[in-house]
C-alpha cells in the first residue's frame, strides 16, 4: 500500500512539471514570433500621437465679408436723400411776354437739379408759392386762397430740368385771404402796365419774371 501511494505521487509529479516545461517552451516561442516588446510607447521609433481636442464650433458663417475665400458682397443702392436749398434752381415763366385785355396770364414754374447727386424734393401744391407783383405792391398770391394744398414727392437726378404740367391762372384781380369769394375785387391795372411774376417753392425763390398787362 505504501509503494501504491509513492508510486502515485511520482506520476503526479512528472505531470506537473512535464506541464509546466511545456508551457514555457510555447511561452517563450509565443514571445520570439509576437514580440510584444515591440509595441511599448518607449521603445518604439514611430513618435507618440498626440491627442488633439475637438474643434470649437464657430457661429460665423464661412462666405461672410471677412472671408477672403468667400463671394464678394453685392452693395446696395442708396436712397436718395432731401434736396438741398443749394442743389435746386426756380425759374418763373408765363406763357406770353404780352396779354391783351381779354387775356388772363398762365403762370408756370422750371425746377432744375443743379447739384451733383439725385435727390428728392416736394413739388406739390402745399410748396408752391406763386406771387404777382407791381412795383413793391404785391398785387395776387396763390396761397391766398389756395384750396386742398397736397403734397408731391419727386426723384430729381442730376442736372434733371422739369416743368410744371398744369398751369395756374390768374384771373388779373387783386387777393386777399379774406376776399376769396367776392365777386368785386379790384382788377389789375392794363394799358400797357408791366408786372412781375416770383415763383417760390419751398425755400427756393425765383428771379423775377416780367410781363405786361393791356
Amino acid at each position: 500500500m505504501y509503494r501504491r501511494r509513492r508510486l502515485v505521487v511520482t506520476l503526479l509529479t512528472l505531470i506537473l512539471l512535464a506541464a509546466a516545461v511545456t508551457g514555457i517552451v510555447f511561452g517563450i516561442r509565443w514571445l520570439m514570433q509576437e514580440q510584444p516588446w515591440q509595441n511599448l510607447p518607449f521603445l518604439s521609433d514611430d513618435p507618440v500621437a498626440e491627442e488633439s481636442a475637438d474643434p470649437i464650433p464657430t457661429l460665423l458663417p464661412t462666405d461672410g465679408p471677412n472671408d477672403p475665400d468667400g463671394p464678394t458682397p453685392t452693395p446696395t443702392e442708396q436712397e436718395p436723400e432731401a434736396c438741398a436749398n443749394g442743389a435746386l434752381e426756380v425759374v418763373a415763366l408765363t406763357d406770353k411776354g404780352e396779354y391783351q385785355p381779354d387775356e388772363q396770364p398762365q403762370l408756370t414754374m422750371r425746377l432744375t437739379n443743379v447739384g451733383g447727386v439725385d435727390c428728392i424734393v416736394n413739388v406739390g401744391t402745399a410748396q408752391q408759392r406763386f406771387v404777382v407783383s407791381s412795383g413793391a405792391d404785391d398785387w395776387w398770391r396763390s396761397a391766398d386762397c389756395q384750396t386742398d394744398p397736397a403734397d408731391q414727392w419727386v426723384t430729381l437726378e442730376a442736372g434733371q430740368e422739369v416743368t410744371s404740367s398744369e398751369p395756374v391762372t390768374w384771373n388779373r384781380t387783386r387777393s386777399y385771404d379774406d376776399t376769396c369769394d367776392a365777386d368785386n375785387r379790384p382788377g389789375a391795372v392794363g394799358g400797357g402796365a408791366t408786372y412781375t411774376l416770383t415763383v417760390q417753392l419751398g425755400e427756393v425763390v425765383s428771379e423775377p419774371r416780367s410781363f405786361i398787362l393791356y
